[in-house]
């Protein structure tokens, strides 16, 4: 796995070392032992899928309250979307600041969200795919969100934003909390 460290302390883009030959190629698309050499703790206890039906179609802002925890190993397996995370670490340099990836089936890059960063992602195309590696149990009644919209955080989304689900537009903007 090839690590690139992004402008928010604790989160990494991380691409697939591919060994190439006449066949194809192979690589490790997860390892433990390689996050910690990072120096990441995290430990899936659960995976998900996330299936986006049409292009456009966005999900988030989302992470848990305190003292739930939820990192998350995310990588595209169909399709392509527009992955952005928030730091949402009260005393962290870069609280509020946010950094956008593209993930694709075709570029093979993941990112490594870490505790207490809100996460949301927006289809590229149709028909699109990720699958999450979950380091922490959703809890209910933990969960918190920021609009996609939020001037505060000021998002530039790729494409329009055509699907929203109603929960994910009603979230208290940030300067309201």
């Amino acid at each position: 796995m090839i690590f690139h460290e992004t402008p928010l302390a604790g989160a990494f883009v991380v691409e697939l070392d591919r060994k190439q030959d006449e066949r194809g190629f192979f690589a490790r698309a997860f390892c433990v032992d390689e996050l910690r050499e990072h120096g990441v703790e995290f430990e899936a206890v659960q995976a998900n899928v996330s299936h986006s039906t049409r292009k456009g179609t966005l999900r988030g802002m989302h992470y848990q309250a305190e003292p739930v925890s939820e990192p998350k190993f995310i990588r595209c397996i169909k399709g392509s979307f527009w992955d952005v995370i928030i730091d949402m670490r009260p005393g962290s340099p870069t609280y509020l600041r946010h950094f956008g990836v593209e993930l694709s089936a075709e570029n093979g890059r993941a990112i490594y969200v870490p505790d207490r960063f809100a996460h949301g992602n927006l289809a590229l195309e149709d028909e699109s795919e990720l699958l999450y590696l979950m380091g922490g149990r959703y809890v209910t009644g933990h969960a918190l969100g920021v609009r996609h919209d939020d001037p505060a955080v000021g998002i530039e989304w790729p494409v329009p934003v055509t699907v929203v689900d109603a929960k994910d537009r009603a979230w208290p903007l940030i300067d309201k909390i």
